[in-house]
């Protein structure tokens, strides 16, 4: 009975033994496995941020962009900022029409066409990728501020004796002007003579009247010549990564609030 304790309290004490042998072994595993495996995660999280950053920068990189002029003051800004958030550098022409699509059929080279209006894409048609529309582009009647001729619809123009209109050949507000009446040359240039009292109306695009001494006239004689401006991806574009990121910050609310600072309406 004795030998028989003695053995069961052996026999107990191996099994203690073997168990807990079998418990650290299987801790030993346990940690090594979680040791495994999040070396491993860190080796891919390490490996992934550098992908992440290059992704982000643009450093190096350039954009050459065309622009109607009427729209320098918003997009130099526009071009700004994506400039300061990706260190790309963004070398923008501030052209009329006929100008920028001359240079685009001449040098066959540049990124993108900002123009006044899809209508001004269509003898470069053979060199746009594709288009994508921002904002409206509003034509106004605008007048000096003390409005002298009384000035409320196009109808009162005919007692107007100077009507300062655009350039039909080279920008998209000279054709509007053309069609609704039957030259100064750029719409900014004409809100300036109007608050010079150098006309006694005009024809412009809403955003360029900006001069104290000009004013818009309430009517809505100009709605049908609302126009929408595109920017069109050119077929000579560059720089395939740097066009991507550039057409998604076209879409973004920095973007947007940009335009809208200027009087530019949400397509």
């Amino acid at each position: 009975m004795r030998f028989q304790t003695k053995r069961a309290k052996a026999v107990s004490r191996r099994k203690f033994a073997a168990e807990g042998l079998a418990a650290a072994c299987a801790m030993v595993l346990a940690l090594a496995g979680c040791s495994s495996g999040g070396s491993s995660s860190q080796g891919g999280e390490q490996a992934a941020e550098p992908v992440a950053e290059e992704q982000a920068s643009l450093e190096g990189k350039e954009l050459n962009i065309y622009c109607g002029a009427g729209m320098t003051d918003p997009f130099q800004e526009i071009a700004d900022a994506f400039e300061a958030e990706t260190g790309c550098t963004m070398n923008v022409t501030f052209a009329n029409a006929a100008q920028i699509q001359t240079q685009i059929t001449t040098t066959e080279e540049g990124d993108f066409f900002i123009a006044g209006s899809a209508d001004e894409l269509k003898p470069v048609a053979d060199y746009v990728e594709q288009q994508t529309d921002l904002v409206k582009h509003i034509p106004v009647l605008a007048v000096p501020a003390d409005n002298p001729k009384n000035i409320t619809g196009l109808a009162d123009l005919a007692n107007c004796e100077r009507v300062l209109v655009g350039d039909p050949e080279s920008t998209p507000i000279g054709k509007i002007a053309q069609n609704v009446l039957t030259t100064t040359t750029t719409a900014p240039q004409i809100s300036t003579a109007l608050a010079n009292n150098e006309g006694d109306a005009g024809i412009v695009w809403k955003e360029n009247v900006t001069d104290d001494g000009a004013v818009i006239v309430e009517t809505a004689d100009l709605d049908a010549f609302v126009k929408t401006i595109p920017a069109a991806q050119l077929t000579c574009a560059a720089d395939a990564d740097a066009v991507a990121a550039f057409s998604e910050f076209l879409q973004t609310d920095t973007a947007w609030d940009i335009w809208a600072e200027y009087g530019y309406e949400r397509v």
